[in-house]
């Protein structure tokens, strides 16, 4: 355990990829790996292949499993798209160390065979990202928004099909009558069988919010005393003070998903909520009688920079930039 810092993430990864026969090692890498090594690690790694039947161990999943938390560690830079999160690289170098030095065979079999211990998988989008897919294993869908946050289990599916989310997804639930699917959504919870619908954790209100598309869905409470059955084309708002549903009449509530707009006759107020939700602009209007003005336009996928120049010729306005915020005055 005190070698660990002699390799890179990236050169254990190799050295345990050729151990397993996955792939050859650069031989320069191999050399100076074995010529450290007083555990007689290729021998182990073998003699896992030779066990007697009753006790085989797969070793394969066991490594396609070590590998995806070290090819995953680190990966917190909002520059790369949504990342899998299982533990710090620092720990991941020290674990995939133990597995192939310390104890390869008891690491196997519970990484294997262990699903009392199931590793907690989260994938997070950033700043820029929009619409990111994440497939589940039973068949479901979840396309996450910008700065949110889904969490479910590596066994999903086995015993339940359950996820936590912060922030803001649309959901495509494969039906699965046997196995209803569970949301936590913070301050409520969302219950399915198998539909389609959109689940708001951030509200500046801190209410959950559910838009259903197709199918229904049970919102409730954290308490489980209040709860809202929403049909298609429902919103339901839900948390320990505000149980409510009603029609839907935001004809762009899921244009994050799309990047278009359509407006006809709405005002600015309700335009600028719109634009921080689907194009990430913050739009401050220094005189507030500009809040009132309303939009007659089609916004389609466009620039941040052409967005607020529409905006100013349609209102005769001028705008200044402070870092990412925009300010508008009256000319």
């Amino acid at each position: 355990m005190m070698n660990t810092e002699r390799f890179t993430d990236s050169e254990w990864e190799e050295i345990a990829s050729a151990l397993s026969g996955e792939k050859e090692g650069r031989p320069e890498l191999m050399n100076r790996f074995m010529a450290e090594d007083n555990n007689e690690v290729e021998k182990k790694w073998k003699g896992l292949r030779t066990m007697n039947e009753d006790k085989y161990i797969n070793v394969d999943d066991a490594w396609n499993k070590v590998s995806l938390k070290i090819d995953t560690a680190g990966a917190a830079e909002v520059t790369k798209p949504a990342r899998f999160i299982f533990m710090r690289s620092t720990f991941m170098r020290v674990a995939a160390v133990a597995l192939i030095l310390l104890g390869i065979s008891a690491a196997a079999l519970y990484f294997v065979s262990s699903d009392s211990l199931s590793r907690k998988i989260v994938v997070a989008t950033g700043n820029s990202q929009v619409n990111y897919k994440v497939s589940l294993p039973d068949g479901s869908s979840i396309f996450l928004n910008r700065n949110s946050e889904l969490t479910y289990h590596s066994n999903f599916g086995r015993h339940g099909r359950n996820v936590a989310l912060a922030g803001e997804a649309f959901f495509d639930i494969a039906h699965d009558p046997s196995k209803p699917f569970t949301i936590d959504a913070g301050k409520a919870s969302v219950k399915v069988v198998g539909t389609s619908f959109n689940v708001i954790t951030n509200n500046p209100d801190s209410a959950v919010e559910v838009f259903v598309r197709t199918g229904k869905v049970m919102l409730s409470d954290n308490t489980g005393n209040k709860s809202l059955l929403l049909e298609p084309g429902y919103v339901g708002t839900m948390d320990s003070k505000v149980s409510e549903k009603k029609i839907n009449s935001n004809p762009n509530y899921m244009s994050w998903q799309t990047r278009s707009l359509v407006y006809d006759g709405q005002t600015l107020d309700i335009v600028f909520r719109d634009l921080k939700r689907v194009y990430n602009m913050e739009i401050i209007a220094d005189d507030h009688s500009i809040l009132n003005e309303t939009l007659h336009s089609t916004i389609d996928n466009t620039s941040q920079d052409t967005i607020i120049r529409l905006i100013c010729q349609s209102f005769t306005l001028g705008y200044s930039k402070d870092g990412d915020i925009y300010h508008l005055v009256r000319k």
